[in-house]
């Protein structure tokens, strides 16, 4: 595809396999594809490794964080369960909304927690929310440990952020997905794998081994999860297309 950005008159050429054409430079449409473009080149210049949360950092897309949000406050979840630690600056955000809200716990799984990452999180003033499991999120007895912090009755939300292979994932949905309550959701993030394989930092095999193609393979197979974006639940735009890292992510249970 090739985009022409025509400032003086207002216009985005778009030429591409399905056609030419030119849109109004301001319209919705060229919004959406502009973003997309806007993400794939902040992905390869590793711009969501400049932020941080309450002192450690957040390799996050702050647009992901932020409709996160909306859907922890949405669901309430009693328990918050994450693969993949790394900094664990996720594992502080979601700690600083259960403590907003008075309500919830994090589970933060990696196969390997750093020393140096371990005793920030453990020095962190909310580490008090937030339990930290080190092993591999698919090992049998890992699996087993976390499920044995969950009491029966609970509400669940689990989000997917380890390694992001498709092999993996699709591993971590079949280990995970029992616990997600009804209305809730497991979340298989970076999915932006799929747009950005083809960029200098991406490899061509991420166009088929991908969280994307995980969640919608799962789905496919299962009737009690569906995948659907939630809903904002502010918007005073004729939007309606998230600007994100996780195409495809929020697989929905619905039974």
């Amino acid at each position: 595809m090739k985009l022409t950005i025509d400032t003086d008159s207002r216009t985005l050429a778009v030429q591409s396999d399905a056609g030419d054409r030119t849109l109004d430079l301001y319209s919705r449409e060229a919004f959406e594809i502009l973003s997309q473009q806007w993400v794939n080149v902040g992905w390869d210049q590793k711009y969501p490794y400049t932020f941080s949360w309450m002192g450690r950092p957040v390799i996050q897309l702050p647009e992901d964080m932020i409709r996160m949000q909306e859907v922890i406050f949405q669901v309430r979840p009693d328990v918050i369960i994450e693969t993949g630690v790394a900094h664990g600056g996720s594992l502080i955000f979601y700690s600083s909304l259960c403590k907003a809200m008075e309500h919830g716990r994090i589970i933060g799984i990696d196969i390997e927690i750093r020393p140096h990452n371990r005793k920030a999180i453990e020095a962190h003033p909310l580490v008090d929310r937030i339990t930290l499991v080190e092993g591999s999120s698919t090992a049998p007895e890992i699996v087993a440990q976390v499920k044995s912090l969950v009491a029966p009755g609970e509400t669940v939300l689990v989000i997917l952020d380890s390694n992001h292979s498709y092999a993996h994932v699709a591993a971590e949905l079949e280990a995970y997905c029992d616990l997600v309550s009804v209305g809730s959701y497991i979340v298989a993030t970076d999915g932006v794998m799929l747009e950005v394989a083809d960029t200098p930092r991406g490899k061509p095999e991420w166009a088929t081994d991908n969280p994307t193609f995980a969640a919608r393979d799962f789905a496919a197979r299962r009737s009690d999860f569906v995948i659907e974006q939630p809903v904002w639940p502010f918007n005073e735009s004729g939007l309606g297309q998230n600007v994100t890292h996780w195409p495809g992510a929020w697989l929905k249970r619905v039974r």
